[in-house]
């Protein structure tokens, strides 16, 4: 092999493994929709998180993540990626927005959760109204 291929094989392995993670669509969607969830229960005093089944489902998506062959190792890098983390809740909450819950609006975020919770969605899984 030579010393050019086995740089760049060396070079790719080295990349963080939560870049890759990153790219796993049903990982990142799954996130995303924690964090809408996540933020309507935070915003709206009628709606509180379903603490269980939220924990049960991102641990689903840990097991995912490890059924597709990433380590326990590249998992945990990826949990504790700051950025990774600022990213998604960027996405979460211009998701939120265009959902009809502009960032702070308490009676909109109301009225969404209301709406994903009747909706039977993901995210109206993760969530109780009081």
């Amino acid at each position: 092999m030579s010393s050019i291929r086995l740089a760049a094989l060396l070079s790719a392995l080295a990349l963080p493994a939560a870049a890759d993670l990153a790219q796993e669509r049903g990982i990142t969607e799954g996130l995303i929709n924690v964090g809408i969830a996540y933020e309507i229960s935070e915003v709206c005093p009628d709606i509180g998180p379903r603490r269980i089944r939220g924990l049960r489902y991102l641990l689903a998506l840990r097991g995912a993540a490890a059924e597709m062959g990433y380590s326990a190792a590249e998992i945990d890098a990826f949990i504790d990626d700051d950025a990774e983390k600022d990213r998604l809740e960027a996405i979460a909450r211009d998701r939120l927005a265009r959902m009809g819950a502009p960032r702070g609006d308490v009676a909109a975020h109301c009225a969404v959760g209301r709406r994903e919770v009747a909706g039977d969605t993901q995210v109206g899984r993760l969530l109780a109204p009081r």
